[in-house]
């Protein structure tokens, strides 16, 4: 494979001394005159399809998600961090439509690939989506296409599964269509960094490709930096959220040999956070949640054994947040035994089920690992969350319940989960006859401290 993309490359050198048609793709990618095709009206492909709508450009969103689809065509908005004025403006001014029809992609200048890269029962990356997406798009690929995976994967997935996909027609990379990887840096519900202050990384195949696909960026985002490789890009894209995890680890670890020795971990990490230098904070909680960071250490995990290389560091780490869910269960029964009670039977009620804060996403949310345990020990587990009003288990599916001062004096234990905004622990205390605090949610509660047990 690697010489392939050397003989690619040195394509590449020589369409730089020839006029090609990418010559026409990149000067309407310039002039704003492209037509943008973003694959996945998610949390990641809506906001990138309405910053490309803003700048001028015609985007089409395609998706398989017929509500979605219809949401979009009425102009409304389903993502908490986009702004519902803006899709509205732009679905009335026809700058942005939505379809579950592929054949959208012929009628595109660019195509950016947003799909989710989920992990199986066995830990191993699903590319399915993927792959589904770039046969879709192989089968419209033309001449002055330009072709871009977001979605977080291994190093490699850009050269090794799209372009031998997308190159079966006889199609040149580099000369007659640009294939690039550029990771998506989203983070639900970060007010402060969105795409357009947030830098771009770009790995095109080829020079060529990495220019074109900086061509489109730079219209949306504050800085592009140009990678040498796909590969190298899809590697510092682990790299950012496989930090991230170490370290939550890390912390993580802490908390629980802290629990032992019968300190306070959330002081322990507030005074070494006081260090102006060589130290940054990080918080221990319930676990690790979303579509990146318990993911990415299972498909570099994956692809480095491809190499004979085994990531014992990085899976130890992911381990120790794994194990965090049985940590909370297991810290859970002590406390309810302290008060006389037997987690048989007990009734616990969750506070937030999102995996992170002023969020409506529940995917890889420890809260759903967590609700299982307690459940197979008997628990009768409730939960309020006010961004998710439904739940899918393996026991079935639950409801949020309503959050009354009845509900919480009835609960025997409140487990605090995700520390959403909307919540006011001063006025919640003083109902809970107990209540487990994950994420030191009620550190400024003065009143009822009796009743709270941190982690």
């Amino acid at each position: 494979m690697l010489a392939v993309v050397a003989e690619w490359r040195a394509v590449d050198v020589e369409s730089r001394i020839m006029r090609v048609p990418l010559d026409r793709l990149e000067a309407v990618l310039e002039r704003r005159e492209a037509c943008i095709a973003v694959v996945g009206m998610g949390y990641v492909g809506l906001p990138l399809a309405v910053e490309f709508g803003k700048a001028g450009y015609s985007v089409v969103g395609i998706d398989r998600d017929l509500t979605k689809v219809a949401a979009l065509q009425r102009g409304e908005c389903y993502i908490e961090d986009v702004n519902a004025d803006e899709v509205r403006e732009l679905v009335h001014a026809g700058r942005l439509t939505a379809t579950a029809d592929w054949d959208a992609v012929a009628r595109a200048d660019a195509v950016i690939v947003c799909v989710p890269t989920p992990f199986n029962r066995n830990k191993e990356p699903d590319l399915s989506a993927v792959t589904t997406a770039t046969e879709e798009i192989a089968r419209r690929l033309r001449r002055d296409h330009l072709v871009v995976l977001e979605s977080t994967t291994y190093p490699g997935t850009t050269e090794e599964v799209l372009l031998p996909i997308l190159s079966r027609r006889g199609l040149r990379v580099g000369v007659d269509f640009c294939l690039a990887y550029s990771p998506e840096r989203v983070d639900p519900g970060n007010r402060v960094y969105q795409i357009p202050n947030t830098p771009k990384l770009i790995g095109g195949v080829t020079a060529r490709c990495t220019r074109v696909a900086t061509v489109l960026y730079r219209a949306v985002v504050v800085k592009v930096v140009p990678m040498s490789t796909p590969r190298a890009a899809e590697m510092a894209k682990l790299l950012e959220n496989i930090f991230r995890n170490v370290n939550i680890a890390l912390v993580n670890e802490l908390t629980m040999l802290c629990d032992r020795m019968e300190l306070d971990i959330w002081e322990v990490v507030e005074a070494a956070a006081t260090k102006p230098f060589g130290f940054m904070s990080f918080q221990p909680g319930p676990g690790v949640g979303g579509h990146c960071i318990p993911v990415d250490p299972v498909y570099l995990s994956w692809k480095a054994k491809e190499f004979d290389f085994y990531t014992n560091f990085i899976d130890l780490a992911a381990e120790v947040n794994a194990n965090m869910p049985y940590f909370v269960a297991q810290k859970l029964s002590r406390a309810l035994a302290s008060h006389g009670l037997p987690i048989r039977g007990a009734k616990v009620l969750l506070l937030g089920v999102a995996f992170k804060r002023d969020v409506h996403d529940v995917r890889n949310s420890s809260a759903l690992r967590l609700m299982e345990i307690l459940a197979s020990q008997g628990a009768d587990v409730r939960y309020h969350d006010p961004f998710v009003d439904e739940l899918s288990l393996k026991d079935g599916t639950r409801r949020s319940v309503e959050l009354t001062s009845e509900v919480l004096r009835e609960a025997d234990c409140v487990v605090i989960h995700t520390d959403h905004s909307a919540f006011r622990w001063d006025a919640i205390v003083p109902h809970c006859r107990l209540i487990l605090d994950t994420r030191n949610a009620t550190h400024g509660v003065r009143s009822d401290r009796d009743v709270i047990v941190k982690l």
